[in-house]
């Protein structure tokens, strides 16, 4: 059972604070005993927004998390609290993941773990973030940036994204997918898309895409042409880029390229199929095609990643036979 420690003081974000809440500290998806154990660290009850909060912990706590989340800073004309700058650079220091929502990327880099690293924060205050950190390689484009154990989002919804994001890197794409769907949010968006669209996306079912989208994830087994995908939405090719860019914030072929990788993780999880079948059920039409896509976007071959998730899957198994409710196993 992995540690989540929300790292709270004064001055939080309440959203932020909240999704972060719900996503680790709510019931995943069910009946997985190898959920998160949530903790909310600070030095004393906090304000956040309207609300008050009662901390479980003390910032101690954080360096014996697995992964330490840092919600949103609301003033960051001041300086975030050193208490919590150096509990946070303690936690790093101690092997934990970090995690930033919104403007909480500021506490990362006072605390030192941005320099050198890209980051981002949300779009209004990327400038400032660059400007007062000059060691930090801002993104003010992108929805979220993972450098490994050092992650950071943009505001708002982009927090969610990277919420699930971490669920997918512990759980696998098809238990990430299951709790989108509980949240009723999308179960994907690539942390490289744009943090926000020059116009607003239209009502669902009302915009140009509306059609194509869905008509392509039925035929991820087959070959799918931009062309293809611009006959089936009535428009040129041309156009449909331009949509595809006002509605997802991508490209269609990296939109059509990530659905069939999503599609690969779940069925590498779920199904024995070989790496030959799987490349097939999701138009890579090849193993070699297959490894090479996965590997670049996951970071690990097709092959590996089904020995991790299934590893996992298997010790989930064990804990639940063991003691039905997964008890308190080992944690940092």
């Amino acid at each position: 059972m992995t540690t989540v420690a929300l790292a709270v003081t004064d001055g939080m974000l309440h959203f932020e604070l909240a999704l972060a809440c719900e996503v680790f500290g709510g019931a995943g998806t069910g009946a997985d005993a190898s959920w998160y154990r949530l903790r909310i660290c600070g030095p004393q009850a906090v304000r956040a927004g309207r609300f008050r909060l009662e901390p479980d912990d003390g910032f101690d706590r954080l360096a014996r998390a697995d992964t330490v989340i840092v919600p949103g800073w609301a003033d960051i004309d001041r300086e975030p609290p050193a208490d919590l700058v150096d509990a946070v650079r303690a936690a790093h220091e101690a092997g934990a993941r970090i995690a930033s929502l919104c403007t909480g990327a500021f506490v990362l880099a006072a605390a030192g773990l941005l320099d050198g690293r890209r980051a981002t924060t949300h779009w209004a205050h990327t400038r400032e973030l660059a400007a007062r950190h000059p060691l930090v390689k801002v993104d003010p484009d992108v929805l979220y940036v993972d450098e490994g154990r050092v992650l950071t989002s943009a505001g708002k919804a982009a927090a969610m994204d990277l919420c699930l994001h971490l669920v997918r890197l512990d759980h696998g794409a098809a238990v990430a997918n299951t709790l989108a769907r509980r949240l009723v949010v999308p179960p994907h968006r690539d942390g490289g898309q744009a943090q926000f669209v020059t116009t607003p996306v239209p009502e669902p079912g009302s915009h140009p895409l509306s059609e194509v989208l869905p008509w392509a994830l039925q035929r991820l087994d087959r070959p799918i042409t931009v062309e293809d995908m611009a006959r089936r939405a009535g428009m040129s090719a041309r156009n449909l880029g331009r949509h595809f860019r006002s509605v997802t914030g991508t490209t269609p072929l990296r939109w059509l390229l990530t659905q069939r990788i999503r599609r690969a993780q779940e069925l590498l999880e779920t199904t024995d199929r070989t790496v030959d079948a799987v490349a097939t059920a999701t138009g890579m039409g090849t193993a070699t095609t297959l490894r090479r896509h996965f590997h670049r976007t996951v970071g690990v071959p097709p092959d590996a990643y089904r020995r991790t998730f299934r590893a996992r899957a298997g010790s989930v198994g064990e804990t639940v036979g063991a003691g039905g409710s997964g008890g308190s196993g080992p944690s940092r």
